[in-house]
Order: structure tokens, then sequence, then C-alpha cells
């Protein structure tokens, strides 16, 4: 009505009308596909433990979380990638299944596991066990009493000994002739995936599940290979879904980097890894589908926090550190006596 009225009066020329309408149809037009999230606000609190576990990606996520002061287990067995591997390394929280001398070999001068990163190895092979060990009672007792799940599958592509058929959740540079390589099935993973949860369910029936698919790409034999890979674990993920649908729900971290950002500004120099203005955004997604607003409120409030706790002042004055101290203990005092249920530790910065 308003565009008709300025049409009609005799200083707006027609011309001008016309500059206008497509100027307002150009401001309407969305130039980003929308991810629909579903509805799943409130599945997650500020206050609620998680464990995580996955690619790299977990990581990432993982340390907004941090960031957050949520209390959350990240990769109890360091990176892990494949959904197979995944699994097992559940299987092995719930039973907390302690890694013993014989499972480690030895190369590169530290000494190795097939189920752990290799930021677990060490030269010293008791060293290496005490650290692994401790990992998995650690993530044990994490898992049974935390209140979310978060798994992310990051490829298809598994590595199985050929001497003994073991999937393994890191080569550690063993020559790849030990090793055969392929893709597993959608099956495999959905019954691997399946028992993981029902073990995981059967110590902790109150458990949320969240799932996601990483958005890294896998490059290294051809981005063919990559997208086939990343449809099998869309699949898996749908069948585990549907077998667990009380409990467990999906993220679309995947589709938001593909088909939400879905340009190369939002990679890393590698062109394989999300950026961190991408791991930004796709973290406030995952903010806005899981957290309800009183959450949201505190993690932003313990984000400020975290970022005056990394701040060090540029003074070589005592008093001022000091002071600055003094006034960073105040603030923590007061998140504490906000949100009891944090676990703070003592901050303080020297000259």
């Amino acid at each position: 009505m308003l565009l008709f009225r300025l049409y009609q009066a005799s200083h707006f020329k027609k011309n001008d009308y016309l500059c206008l309408i497509i100027t307002i149809a150009f401001w309407n037009m969305e130039f980003r596909t929308t991810i629909r999230m579903g509805d799943n606000q409130g599945t997650l609190r500020h206050s609620d433990a998680l464990v995580m576990l996955g690619s790299c990606f977990t990581d990432n996520i993982g340390s907004r979380l941090r960031q957050a002061m949520m209390r959350v287990d990240v990769n109890p067995f360091g990176t892990l990638f494949n959904p197979l591997s995944i699994a097992s390394g559940l299987q092995r929280l719930v039973d907390a299944e302690p890694v013993a001398g014989i499972d480690l070999f030895q190369l590169g001068g530290v000494w190795n596991s097939y189920a752990f990163h290799s930021r677990f190895s060490r030269p010293d092979k008791e060293q290496a066990l005490q650290q692994m060990n401790r990992r998995i009672f650690a993530g044990h007792e994490h898992l049974a009493s935390c209140q979310a799940l978060v798994v992310t599958l990051g490829t298809a592509m598994v590595y199985r000994l050929k001497a003994t058929g073991q999937v393994v959740a890191n080569c550690h540079k063993v020559p790849q002739h030990e090793f055969k390589r392929g893709m597993a099935s959608v099956d495999e993973m959905v019954q691997a995936l399946d028992q993981a949860l029902n073990s995981v369910l059967a110590i902790n029936p109150q458990l949320r599940v969240i799932f996601t698919v990483s958005p890294i790409r896998h490059i290294a034999d051809g981005l063919d290979v990559n997208s086939l890979s990343k449809a099998r674990l869309r699949v898996a993920v749908d069948e585990v879904l549907a077998r667990h649908s009380h409990h467990a729900t999906y993220f679309p971290a995947f589709e938001i980097m593909n088909d939400d950002l879905r340009d190369y500004r939002f990679y890393a120099a590698d062109m394989i890894h999300p950026s961190d203005v991408a791991i930004d955004y796709i973290w406030q997604a995952f903010q806005a589908t899981f957290f309800d607003d009183r959450s949201a409120q505190a993690i932003a409030r313990c984000e400020r926090v975290s970022k005056r706790l990394q701040h060090r002042p540029m003074s070589s004055n005592r008093e001022v550190v000091e002071r600055f101290n003094a006034d960073t203990q105040a603030v923590l005092r007061n998140l504490q006596k906000e949100y009891p249920y944090l676990e703070l530790k003592t901050h303080t910065t020297q000259p």
C-alpha cells in the first residue's frame, strides 16, 4: 500500500518506483541455505557433564565447551576417525578395560597402542601404559555419570591389521603393507555403534546422545571417495537414530559446512579443515540447537571470564600484575557464586 501511494505521488517517478521494488526484493532475498536444526532446545544445560569422542572436529567443539567452563571429557583415546574404532573405544570405557603391556608395540623409539592416538605414545613403556589406563578409568567414570555423549564420525575408511584383522584407530606410521584398507559397510558400522550404545545406556540409562558427521574433508583418496564415505556415515547414523530414537539425535555439522557456508573462505589454508570462523559459526548453531536461554547466558558469561583468564597484562610492574590477579580472583568468586557447579582452578599471572 505504501509503495502504491508513493507511485501515485506526483514527485515520485515511475523509474524510481521500479528501482525501489527491485531494491526491496533484493533485500528480501536469502543468500544462504538455512539448515533445519530440529526441536532439541533444552536438551543440554550449562551444568551438564559431557563426554565427546570422534574426529578432530570433536576437539574443536570440545574446546568451545571448555571455554564455556562446562565439564567435558574430550577424546579419552585421542582423535578417533572411523565408527568402528569409536564403538570399540566406547565399549572399552564401559568395561573399564585396561591396556596391557602386550597390547603395546614399539616403533620409532616410542611405545604405541593401536587403540590410542600418537599423543599417548611414550619412550617409556610403563609411562605410556599408566597414561592410557588413567584416561580409560577417568573416561569410565565420566561416561557412567555424564548427562550427554557427543559422537563425531569422520570417515568410513578403516585400516585392518592383516595379521589379526583388528581395526586400528591409528596406524602410527606402521608400513602400509601391514594393513588391509577398505571402507566399512553401513551394516557393519550400524551394528558396532548400536552395540556400543546399548552397553553405554546399560550403565547410564538417562544419557542423551548427539551424533554428528565431521565436516572435515578426507581427500587422500579423492573427493569421490570422500563423498561416498560421508554418505555411508550419514546413512549409518540415520539407522542408529531409528534404533535409539528416545536417546539419540543428530546435529548437522556436515550440512552446515557444505550447504550453508559452502565457500572456501570458510576453510583453513589446507582447504580441508574448517576455519576458526566456521567453527565459531557451527558452535553458535550448536548452542542455539541444544541450550536453553538460561544456559546460553551462562555460556556467554563464562566465555568472557575465560578470555580474561587467558589475558596477560603487558606490564613488568608487579603491583599492576597483582592487582590484575586480585581482580581476576574476585571475578572467579562471583562466577562460582552464580554457578556453584563450576569447577574453577586458581588463576595467577606472573610478571
